[in-house]
């Protein structure tokens, strides 16, 4: 029992799980945030290539 308890107590490597929990949060964020703007600038290209198509036709 008293191992059981000192490897729950054990900190040691805290520290590393912490930085990978911070390293996904950020990972999904920015990832979120690219997919938000590509799709934007996906309709915003499609949009002036639609009127430039449009402008060289007449």
């Amino acid at each position: 029992m008293d191992k059981l308890k000192a490897f729950w107590m054990d900190e040691s490597g805290t520290t590393a799980i912490e930085y990978g929990l911070i390293a996904a949060i950020l990972f999904l964020g920015i990832s979120g945030a690219v997919m938000q703007w590509g799709e934007s600038f996906k309709a915003l290209f499609s949009y002036l290539g639609g009127k430039i198509g449009e402008a060289l036709s007449n």
